[in-house]
């Protein structure tokens, strides 16, 4: 066997400080043919599986948002409609004191006018006397009109 010998003068200890520990353990590189295997981590994918991690929950907040936004659209086109058809109404034939909470209905006479009535569609009987049955509506406490019903057809407001 040939041994290589080691010349002590050329051992710089201060170079190799980081090599020498008194606790093997913590050491960045396997220290003996026993220790665990220490591959470097690919910082590349790690990134990459933060990053997707990141759009992942940014979609899933940005999805919440549009849904939140669809939610807030339709209540808003809910009270516009509230408004169109209330604004119908106060334009009608009203024969009587609404009362808050109670139901009505609307018709539209011959002339093309509108009338609100506390007469049912069905308490006619044979001799309805107006052109068409519009809808069935419920006066609210800010004094805006709810549809109930209408009459199958598309209801202008």
């Amino acid at each position: 066997m040939n041994k290589k010998k080691v010349d002590i003068a050329q051992i710089d200890l201060e170079k190799d400080r980081d090599k020498i520990t008194d606790i093997p353990g913590l050491i960045e590189y396997a220290h003996h043919a026993g220790s665990a295997i220490i591959k470097p981590e690919d910082k590349g994918r790690i990134k990459g599986n933060a990053v997707a991690a990141m759009h992942d929950q940014t979609d899933r907040q940005f999805r919440q948002l549009y849904e939140q936004m669809q939610t807030l659209i339709k209540q808003a086109q809910y009270l516009q409609d509230r408004v169109k058809v209330s604004e119908r109404i106060y334009q009608a034939s009203v024969p009587f004191q609404p009362v808050v909470g109670k139901i009505y209905y609307l018709y539209l006479k011959k002339d093309g006018s509108d009338l609100l009535s506390m007469v049912s569609p069905d308490e006619w009987g044979h001799s309805f006397p107006y052109e068409s049955f519009e809808a069935e509506v419920r006066l609210l406490s800010d004094h805006t009109w709810e549809v109930v019903k209408t009459n199958n057809q598309e209801f202008n407001y």
